[in-house]
C-alpha cells in the first residue's frame, strides 16, 4: 500500500513538472514571438526612414544619382526580406502580439511606403529627369518627416505605456498628410501655370503625386496604430 501511494505521489509530482515546464515553453516561446515581431516592424521603419533621407538627397543633388538609386534600390530589398519574415512568422505562430490582421496590414503599408520611394527613382530614369523643382524638394522633406515620425511611433507600440505618445503621433502623421497634400496642389497648379513644356509637366506631375502618396502611406500607417493603441491600451 505504501508502495502504491509513493507511486502515485510520484505521478502527480512528475505531472506536476511536466505541466510547468509545457507552461513555462508557451510563454519563452510567445514572449520571443512578441519581441521577434516589434524588432521586424523597426527593422523595417529603420528602412522606411533610411530610404527617404536617400531619396531627399537624390532630389537635392543629381550629381549621385547612380550611387542614390543603387542605395535606395538596396535598402527597398532589406525591407522586402523584412516583410517575408514578418509574413512567414505569421502564418508558423499561433500566438501573436496583436491581432494578426493588424500585423498584416501594418506591415503591408509600410512597404508600401519603401516601394514608393523606389518608384520615384524609377520615374526619374524613366523619364530622363534631370532638373528637380523645389517644391518635390520641399515634398520630399515633408515625406523625411512623415518617416522619422513612424519611425518613433513604431519603436514604442510594444509598450501600451507610451499610448499617450503613440495618439500624439498619430495626429502629427495626420497633420503631416495635410501638409503633403496642400504642397502636391501647390506644385501642380504652379506647374500648369508656369511651365510651358507639355513633357516636363507629366514628369514632374507623376513626381509629385508619388511623393505626396508616401504621406498618405504614413497616415494609413498612422491609422493602423491608432487602432492597435485603442484596442490594446
Amino acid at each position: 500500500m505504501f508502495t502504491h501511494l509513493l507511486a502515485t505521489v510520484f505521478t502527480r509530482l512528475l505531472t506536476h513538472l511536466f505541466k510547468k515546464f509545457v507552461t513555462h515553453q508557451i510563454k519563452s516561446k510567445s514572449k520571443k514571438n512578441v519581441n521577434t515581431f516589434f524588432d521586424l516592424f523597426n527593422q523595417h521603419a529603420e528602412h522606411i526612414y533610411l530610404a527617404t533621407i536617400e531619396l531627399r538627397s537624390l532630389l537635392t543633388d543629381f550629381n549621385n544619382l547612380e550611387r542614390r538609386t543603387q542605395s535606395i534600390i538596396a535598402i527597398e530589398k532589406k525591407g522586402d526580406a523584412v516583410m517575408h519574415t514578418v509574413m512567414k512568422k505569421l502564418h508558423r505562430n499561433f500566438s501573436t502580439p496583436i491581432d494578426r490582421e493588424q500585423i498584416y496590414r501594418l506591415i503591408s503599408t509600410m512597404d508600401d511606403m519603401l516601394d514608393l520611394v523606389e518608384d520615384i527613382t524609377d520615374v526619374i530614369i524613366l523619364y530622363d529627369i534631370q532638373v528637380m523643382t523645389q517644391e518635390a524638394k520641399e515634398l520630399a522633406n515633408i515625406c523625411v518627416v512623415c518617416a522619422s515620425r513612424v519611425k518613433t511611433a513604431i519603436s514604442l507600440l510594444s509598450n501600451m505605456e507610451h499610448a499617450d505618445e503613440l495618439l500624439n503621433l498619430v495626429k502629427e502623421l495626420d497633420h503631416l498628410e495635410g501638409e503633403g497634400d496642400r504642397m502636391m496642389r501647390i506644385a501642380i497648379a504652379k506647374l500648369f501655370r508656369e511651365e510651358s513644356d507639355v513633357k516636363t509637366i507629366i514628369k514632374m506631375k507623376a513626381i509629385y503625386e508619388l511623393l505626396e502618396t508616401i504621406t498618405d502611406k504614413s497616415e494609413d500607417v498612422a491609422n493602423i496604430i491608432q487602432g492597435i493603441v485603442l484596442e490594446n491600451a
